[in-house]
């Protein structure tokens, strides 16, 4: 098993999506600041130089990291450097954080790819793991604990179109 680890905006929102496609496990919380164990509070205030980041758990011979790339820039928009949809501000800005040479290469190649085909920048940094701290546990699958409050951001957050 390996791990993954992605900025991409509110943690609740990209979670469920990873599942549908063999992730193993996919757990939110805060990655990249110098705070240690912060709360989610801290995160949203802006307070601790965190992300909200989902740790991917993943078997590469099920999923590969490309396939995990592939997915992540489906779901985001890499052309905003103020966060993602109605979330603004640093914590919800996009990240990737790579553990190998081949993880940054991978991801290098997706961004030039990006941003030449769409002739803009792309807005995702790309940054060496440092740290991941588990979001408190009422984050974790909460599309599956509150399916009508998830459903609704997913909605007012401009991720989902109202049907």
């Amino acid at each position: 098993m390996r791990e993954a680890f992605f900025a991409g905006g509110c943690f609740w929102c990209v979670t469920p999506i990873y599942k549908m496609y063999g992730v193993e496990q996919v757990i939110c919380g805060y990655a990249g600041g110098e705070e240690e164990n912060p709360t989610y509070e801290q995160v949203k205030k802006q307070e601790t130089g965190h992300r909200e980041t989902i740790k991917l758990v993943y078997d590469p011979e099920r999923v590969s990291y490309k396939k995990l790339l592939d997915i992540y820039f489906a779901n985001v928009d890499p052309f905003d450097p103020e966060g993602q949809f109605i979330d603004r501000g640093f914590s919800y800005t996009l990240a990737i954080f790579y553990q190998t040479e081949e993880e940054k290469a991978c991801a290098v190649e997706k961004i030039a790819a990006l941003q030449e085909e769409a002739g803009k920048k792309v807005c995702v940094e790309l940054l060496p793991y440092k740290n991941f701290y588990e979001a408190e546990e009422y984050h974790q699958d909460y599309y599956l604990k509150n399916p009508e409050a998830f459903e609704k951001e997913l909605i007012e957050s401009g991720r989902k179109k109202k049907e």
